[in-house]
C-alpha cells in the first residue's frame, strides 16, 4: 500500500499527453467560426472538456481577492507572506488605506484542501477585520530535510504566527484545528504571553467527538491506528521534491469525500456536459469554478493526520485533560481574559452539535460575560462558515464579538 501513491503519480504521467490534448483541442475549437452545427460543436467541447479535466491540481489555487468593500468604500488587496516556514505562510490580505480594524488570524484546516477553500469565509471577515490566513504548504513539495510535522507542530505554527501578529489579535479557527488552536490559546495564557488572542473563536470543530458521534467519527474508531498506518500511509513519489516523505495523499481523502455523494457528483459533471453541448457557458462555469477548487487536492503530513486521528478522534484527549503539548499538559482552564465564542451547525454531519460547544466546559477560567455560544438553523458543515447564513446570521454575530473584546 505504500508505494500506491507512486503508482497513482505514474498513471496520471502517462496519461497526461491525452489532458494536455484535449486541452489544446478544447482551444482551438473555442477559435473556431461556429460554421459547422452547434449540435456537433457543443458536444465536441463537451468531451474535450471532460477529458482535460480527469486530473488532480497539486499547486494552491489562487484566491482571487482584489478588492473588497470597506464601508462605502472599494479597497484594493494585496496578498502579503509576513512570514513563512517551510510548512506553512503566514499570509496577509493587505487592504490599501484601510482604517484601522481588529487583526485576525483565520486558522484553515489541514484535510485534503488547501487553504483557498475559505476564500469566501476570508472575503466576508474583510470588511470589518486586518485578516491574516494560516496558508499551509503541500507535503509533497517540502522536502525530506524539512523534518516532521506533527499535531504539536500545527500548535507551534498557531504560537509562532501569533507572535508575528502581535498582542490583542484574534483567532478563528474552522473545523480540524480547533484543537491546536484551544491548545495554543490554552499554553499562551498559562505563559501569560503577550501575544495569546483577545479572543478565540471555534467554528464546527471536534472538540469532544465522543458527544453524538458522526459517520466520520464511527470510522476513525472502527479500527486500531496501526491499520491507518499500514493501508493509508504512503510516499510521496520520486516525481515531487518532497520524495520519500510519508503523507496521507489528498488523492485518497478526495476519493472518501467525493464516495460519500458519489452520485450527486456524476450527475454534476453530466451536467456540466449538457451545459457545455447546449452552449450553457454560465451554467456550465460555475460548475467548473467549484471542481477547479473542489480538485486542488493537498497532501497530510503522515505524523499530523495519524496523531489527530489518535490523539483527537480515538482517544479524546482534550477533553479529558490528558492532552500534551512539548511535555506539558494543555489546561484550558488557565484561559482568561479571553472571549470564546463557539459555532455549530444544526445539520452537521461531520461534526456533530455538541462537539465545539464541549470547549465552553473546558474552560472555566473564562468570565460567563465573555462566552458567546451560537447554533445555526438549517446548515451543514459548510454552512457554518461559507454561504447566505454565514453572510448573514453568523458572521455578524461573529464580528460584534470581536468587535467588543477588542
Amino acid at each position: 500500500m505504500s508505494m500506491m501513491y507512486q503508482a497513482y503519480q505514474n498513471h496520471m504521467d502517462l496519461t497526461a499527453p491525452w489532458r494536455t490534448g484535449a486541452g489544446a483541442a478544447l482551444k482551438y475549437l473555442n477559435l473556431v467560426p461556429q460554421g459547422m452545427s452547434d449540435k456537433v460543436f457543443g458536444r465536441l467541447a463537451a468531451a474535450l472538456e471532460l477529458i482535460s479535466r480527469t486530473s488532480l491540481t497539486y499547486a494552491r489555487p489562487a484566491y482571487g481577492i482584489d478588492k473588497v468593500l470597506v464601508g462605502n468604500q472599494e479597497l484594493e488587496v494585496t496578498e502579503e507572506v509576513t512570514f513563512s516556514t517551510p510548512f506553512g505562510s503566514l499570509l496577509r490580505f493587505k487592504k490599501e488605506n484601510s482604517p484601522e480594524q481588529p487583526k485576525l488570524l483565520l486558522v484553515a484546516p489541514m484535510s485534503g484542501h488547501f487553504a483557498t477553500l475559505l476564500r469566501g469565509t476570508v472575503k466576508t471577515l474583510l470588511q470589518d477585520h486586518d485578516v491574516y490566513i494560516t496558508d499551509w504548504h503541500n507535503p509533497r513539495d517540502i522536502p525530506l530535510g524539512a523534518g516532521r510535522f506533527g499535531l504539536e507542530d500545527y500548535t507551534d505554527h498557531l504560537i509562532t504566527f501569533l507572535e508575528q501578529m502581535g498582542p490583542r489579535s484574534h483567532m478563528v479557527a474552522i473545523c480540524q484545528p480547533s484543537v491546536s488552536a484551544l491548545a495554543a490559546a490554552a499554553v499562551m495564557s498559562e505563559d501569560n504571553h503577550p501575544a495569546r488572542p483577545a479572543t478565540l473563536t471555534l467554528m464546527a470543530g471536534p472538540i469532544d467527538t465522543r458527544i453524538q458521534p458522526t459517520k466520520v467519527n464511527d470510522f476513525a474508531k472502527s479500527k486500531p491506528i496501526k491499520w491507518f498506518e499500514e493501508n493509508l500511509i504512503n510516499y510521496v513519489p520520486l516525481q515531487c521534491k518532497g520524495a520519500f516523505r510519508q503523507v496521507y495523499p489528498g488523492f485518497v481523502q478526495l476519493t472518501a469525500f467525493v464516495s460519500m455523494n458519489l452520485e450527486r457528483h456524476i450527475k454534476q459533471h453530466i451536467d456540466l456536459a449538457d451545459h457545455l453541448a447546449k452552449g450553457e457557458k454560465a451554467k456550465a462555469e460555475l460548475i467548473k469554478t467549484f471542481y477547479d477548487e473542489y480538485f486542488a487536492v493537498m497532501d497530510l503530513p503522515a505524523e499530523f493526520y495519524i496523531e489527530t486521528v489518535r490523539d483527537v478522534f480515538q482517544e479524546h484527549l482534550l477533553p479529558q485533560g490528558l492532552l500534551m503539548h512539548r511535555g506539558r499538559p494543555v489546561n484550558p482552564a488557565s484561559i482568561k481574559r479571553m472571549g470564546l465564542m463557539t459555532v455549530e451547525g444544526e445539520k452537521d454531519d461531520i461534526c456533530s452539535i455538541g462537539q465545539t460547544l464541549a470547549a465552553q466546559d473546558l474552560c472555566t477560567g473564562v468570565r460567563a460575560y465573555r462566552r458567546v455560544h451560537h447554533m445555526q438553523a438549517g446548515v451543514g458543515h459548510y454552512g457554518v462558515f461559507s454561504g447566505k447564513r454565514w453572510n448573514n446570521e453568523i458572521y455578524p454575530l461573529l464580528r460584534d464579538f470581536v468587535h467588543v473584546n477588542s
